[in-house]
């Protein structure tokens, strides 16, 4: 019999994020398929996980390393895919992993949990369901204009955004609307969570006030609904 592929929800940062089952599952698979082998090994151990063989399957994975994965499964091993944090297959290469083995009836199991995504939302305040996730602008070219196209569609938007570029996606928004109210949630679940809701330009002076607090990993929330 064909093993399962397991796609598994973990910690966005505190480690009791995750779920009871997930915790089974990633005991009782086989191989752990990680977007980083390091950052899966040290979730097994806090989470006193017996060590297993961990596979990296990252953005620059490519077929071969796709079949490597599926050789395990037809083989008859179960596999769990995990993320560096949160829910897999978004912004991650995850879906490439989910695509590859979908094409050979690989029978694909979500292990649901933790994701930025819903839990910034839930502190949002923003009471309309309608909104559009982007996940993170491009580095360089493109970005203004793709932030532009976002604003015209008049929905609420979704962001993710690196410290190397959170000021920078501040100023796109300050030009486009320095009144623009968001909402940014940074190092969720962590010890040093912030969360700060203000116009782009208020927070802006707040971070340039605050350079200690430009750490880690943020979701932007751009309140656009019309």
């Amino acid at each position: 019999m064909k093993g399962k592929l397991y796609i598994v929800a973990t910690p966005i940062g505190n480690k009791d994020d995750i779920t009871v089952r997930a915790i089974s599952t990633l005991t009782t698979v086989d191989v752990i398929a990680a977007e980083d082998t390091r950052v899966a090994s040290k979730l097994l151990g806090l989470l006193h996980i017996p060590k297993k063989q961990i596979i990296s399957i990252n953005e620059f994975s490519t077929e071969e390393n796709f079949d490597y994965i599926l050789k395990f499964i037809q083989d008859g091993k179960n596999v769990a895919y995990v993320s560096d944090a949160g829910t897999p297959g978004i912004s991650d290469p995850g879906a490439m992993l989910v695509t590859h083995c979908r094409k050979y009836e690989v029978e694909i199991v979500p292990i649901p949990g933790v994701s930025a995504i819903a839990t910034a939302a839930s502190v949002s305040g923003i009471r309309e369901s309608s909104f559009m996730f982007y996940g993170f602008l491009p580095h360089k070219k493109g970005r203004k204009k793709i932030l532009s196209e976002l604003f015209a569609l008049q929905r609420n938007i979704m962001l993710y955004e690196s410290v190397h570029r959170f000021m920078k996606l501040l100023d796109e928004i300050i030009d486009i609307n320095p009144d623009q109210e968001v909402i940014v949630c940074r190092e969720l679940t962590k010890m040093y969570e912030d969360i700060k809701v203000n116009t782009a330009q208020n927070i802006k002076k707040y971070y340039e006030d605050n350079k200690t607090k430009l750490k880690g990993e943020f979701v932007v929330l751009i309140k656009n609904y019309k």
